[in-house]
């Protein structure tokens, strides 16, 4: 209905009138005070609307027009409004002399006070006991479910619209109906969502300051202020009004939705905007302002039951949660397999933050759980999160702002939270949400068709979630601060459990290598004493003639070779040698006079132990026959070349010059057979030799398998400095003259071989095979020092070696075990000789241990 619109005549004006900006709706008539002057504007219907400044002579002004009864009332109620966006109420009030009243609200508009008046109610509504029934139904529903239904039900009791909503803002602003009370046969609205666009932020920051807001009649023309400005030429502020009109989008809205008249109330939860209690009406419908703000009153009481309700859950969600990361823990440790099995994490984490499907990337292998992206996208997804704050808690909701391409599986996998749980940035559990327009559901017919009106068709429900529907197109409902505690609080405990499980793992692995360790230096220690056994039986077992004593000479070389190819690839727990290291011993141990004339270059390699073996006794056949028949038998040399073919295969070239002419041998010896056929036979490599009149060149091929570089932890070649072979001084056959030694060793064959080379270099030698043997030889001579093998059967050496030392006699150990050999403190810094015992070793031990020099 138009409104008639009429200017009041007041006597007491004497100026020009000036009136305030804006529009109302047309519920009654309006007047603005300033200072000395009043204007009025009324309608055709009821309502009043008064501007007037505090220092005004409101008495004097109003007289002649309210009872001074209000004029006493109204300034009351300007005392109280002494609080930013206070509203203060009377009800009940009588204006005008026709006997009718009016419920006011006054409120601080800048410098003015402002009075609204409308219809008022002859209700007498008890408001504090109508407000306790309600909050005390409130409080018996058990769930928040039941907790929103309640507040709608009481909201529509005391209204009395047609349908009243519980609207709940999620995180990124859009809204949905979480609880509704109806009428019969006009459908549900529970479960719609809208974007967030829906409500422009100027209008939710309006929410927060005024909590309440109705529209009586959509086809109402609004009663505008005139003029626009004040005396000031500014517009009038009516955020606080309450019967201020609304926009014009707003009302095309809802008469696109088919209401005709509707009320909002807000939800303020912790200062924040949580929600709406949206009510509407199919016909015209005005509340009385006293229902109205009882109703807002339990907008207040409800918002307050709703925090404590919303916290106590988060503590009950957190201490499940902790709940949660107890079992886990608990299971993972006496079943540390769970933790790759993705349905049983899946099932205990999903508990807590809901997911549609989960992902487990552990050290490089995946599994998944329910709906997850393909392994080549999740392989992608992992890569990218190596990349964010590694170490941390990370959450999206649009999986395409962390990789490329992500939309051929958005409708499966749209958002995800992942939970690092290694120290570094490489193991993850990934929790996945699909996409939210999938899982909405829309209470009408979204092909119902509608009337457009002149502001565009966006402005319907059906329009509305259609476009929201593209607006979060490869968007997951995303994760709440809650759902972030909570996952920092399982990652804590994931971390734990494969810390926990890591510490075991690598106790269990330092127990095997120690084990290792063990048997290896076992396993080295038997080999020795074996090799050293069999060349003592070969020396002790040769005749006198000189043909025996070449070929004792031939096989104890030979065993001597292998034994020292041993030693090198057990230094390294049984792995990749030097090269150099064994072209180095052979040319020590066989050449000594002619190791300046034996020159090697090649790039710093490895031989696996099977080819280190292989070619040991490969080189000491070369080395041997270059001494007796080759270069080495005169003044000429041998260069030794090697490197990397493009196959990766090791090339190894000897090549001998300077030496006597080369004829090929007209016999094949055992010699001859180890270097033509042990790197074919034993390695599947190749080699070739030619007997050149200028000197032998033989070629080798060790296949790649068989050889590696030393690296670095980058996983980078170690350049290695070019290699010296160690310095090996002649043996003086009177090293030992004069000298008694103390030999304790407990294999025969072993101690005659020791026996034979010390007695060579002139010493008288006292044997003892075990401990208290050795006690019995040292009560009876003090030697001039002691030769002790450490292990003697099921004892050792130390006891002696503790009394040797209390007398004053140097000595050293020997050991099958080598470096390996295991001892106590007290001799930690002592010289350990490695068996299999030779001229040379025990020479050098001598040299050391009593500070000969082997010039001398």
């Amino acid at each position: 209905m138009a409104a008639e619109q009429t200017q009041v005549d007041l006597t007491n004006c004497d100026r020009e009138p000036i009136h305030l900006l804006g529009a109302i709706q047309p519920v009654g008539f309006l007047i603005a005070v300033s200072t000395d002057w009043i204007v009025a504007r009324t309608s055709a219907n009821i309502g009043i609307f008064l501007g007037f400044e505090p220092g005004s002579m409101i008495g004097n002004l109003l007289a002649d027009f309210v009872p001074p009864r209000l004029v006493h009332d109204l300034r009351n109620r300007v005392a109280f409004l002494n609080a930013r966006d206070t509203v203060e109420r009377l009800f009940g009030c009588q204006i005008r002399p026709d006997g009718a009243v009016f419920d006011i609200a006054i409120h601080m508009s800048g410098s003015q006070i402002v009075i609204e008046a409308e219809p008022g109610s002859d209700s007498n509504l008890d408001a504090t006991s109508t407000v306790r029934s309600m909050i005390t139904r409130l409080d018996n529903q058990p769930d928040m479910a039941g907790f929103y239904r309640e507040g709608a039900r009481q909201v529509r009791a005391m209204l009395g619209y047609d349908r009243v909503m519980v609207y709940k803002f999620s995180p990124d602003g859009a809204g949905e109906v979480v609880a509704e009370a109806c009428k019969s046969g006009i459908g549900s609205f529970k479960g719609l969502r809208y974007p967030a666009s829906d409500i422009p932020q100027q209008a939710r920051a309006l929410y927060k300051r005024n909590l309440l807001r109705v529209i009586r009649d959509v086809n109402a023309a609004p009663v505008g202020i005139v003029p626009e400005l004040d005396e000031n030429r500014k517009p009038l502020d009516l955020s606080l009004s309450v019967l201020r009109s609304v926009s014009p989008i707003h009302i095309e809205y809802l008469k696109n939705m088919g209401v005709e008249a509707s009320l909002s109330i807000s939800i303020v939860v912790d200062d924040e905007l949580w929600g709406l209690f949206a009510c509407h009406h199919y016909s015209p419908r005005a509340p009385s302002f006293e229902r109205r703000s009882v109703s807002e009153l339990f907008s207040q009481m409800f918002s307050m039951r709703l925090e404590s309700r919303e916290r106590r859950a988060l503590v009950d969600y957190e201490r499940r949660a902790r709940d949660i990361s107890d079992q886990l823990l608990g299971a993972v440790a006496s079943d540390e397999t769970l933790l790759n099995d993705p349905d049983w994490l899946g099932d205990i984490l999903t508990n807590a933050i809901p997911a549609h499907g989960v992902g487990v990337w552990i050290n490089g292998s995946y599994a998944f759980s329910g709906v997850t992206p393909p392994t080549d996208d999740f392989r992608r997804i992992i890569r990218a999160l190596n990349g964010t704050a590694a170490g941390r808690v990370y959450a999206t909701d649009h999986i395409g702002s962390l990789i490329d391409k992500a939309q051929p599986f958005a409708e499966q996998a749209s958002g995800l939270l992942a939970i690092p749980i290694s120290r570094s940035p490489r193991d993850y559990v990934v929790l996945f949400r699909s996409e939210l327009r999938s899982s909405v559901r829309w209470a009408g017919d979204p092909h119902k068709p509608v009337q457009y009106g002149p502001n565009g068709p966006r402005l319907t429900p059906r329009e509305s979630f259609a476009e929201w529907q593209e607006k979060v197109e490869g968007h997951s409902e995303p994760f709440s601060a809650s759902e972030l505690r909570i996952a920092e609080t399982l990652r804590a405990t994931l971390i734990e459990v494969v810390l926990r499980l890591a510490d075991e793992s690598a106790a269990q692995r330092h127990q095997a290598n120690a084990r290792q360790e063990l048997l290896i230096a076992e396993l080295n220690h038997r080999v020795r004493n074996i090799l050293g056994v069999i060349r003592g039986l070969i020396r002790q077992s040769q005749p006198d003639e000189q043909v025996v004593k070449d070929f004792v000479k031939v096989v104890d070389g030979r065993i001597h070779s292998l034994a020292r190819a041993h030693n090198q690839i057990t230094d390294d727990h049984w792995g990749p040698a030097p090269l150099q290291a064994l072209i180095d011993a052979e040319a020590a141990a066989f050449a000594a006079a002619k190791e300046s004339s034996i020159h090697s270059e090649g790039p710093p390699v490895l031989l696996n132990p099977q080819a280190y073996s292989t070619m040991a006794l490969v080189m000491h056949e070369l080395v041997t026959n270059s001494t007796k028949y080759g270069s080495l038998s005169g003044s000429g040399e041998v260069h030794i070349k090697w490197h990397r073919n493009p196959e990766n295969d090791l090339i190894l070239v000897w090549q001998e010059t300077g030496g006597p002419p080369v004829r090929k041998p007209t016999r094949k010896g055992f010699g001859t057979t180890i270097i033509d056929r042990s790197v074919p036979y034993d390695l599947g490599g190749s080699a070739r030799i030619q007997y050149d009149p200028e000197g032998v060149r033989a070629e080798f091929r060790i296949p790649s398998r068989h050889v590696s570089e030393r690296r670095n932890f980058q996983g980078t070649p170690i350049k290695l400095p070019a290699p010296r072979n160690p310095h090996h001084a002649p043996v003086r056959p009177d090293l030992l003259a004069g000298k008694t030694v103390l030999l304790v060793e407990d294999s025969l064959i072993i101690a005659l071989d020791a026996e034979d080379i010390m007695t060579r270099f002139g010493a008288e030698i006292a044997t003892a095979s075990t401990s208290d043997a050795a006690h019995d030889t040292l009560d009876e001579l003090t030697p001039d020092f002691a030769v002790l093998d450490i292990n003697l059967g099921d004892q050792t050496s130390f006891g002696i070696a503790g009394r040797l030392y209390d007398m004053g006699v140097p000595f050293f150990f020997a050991s099958g075990y080598g470096e390996q050999a295991q001892l106590p403190n007290e001799h930690r810094a002592r010289i350990v000789v490695q068996k299999p015992y030779t001229a040379h070793n025990i020479a050098r031990a001598v040299e050391d241990l009593l500070g000969l020099s082997p010039d001398v």
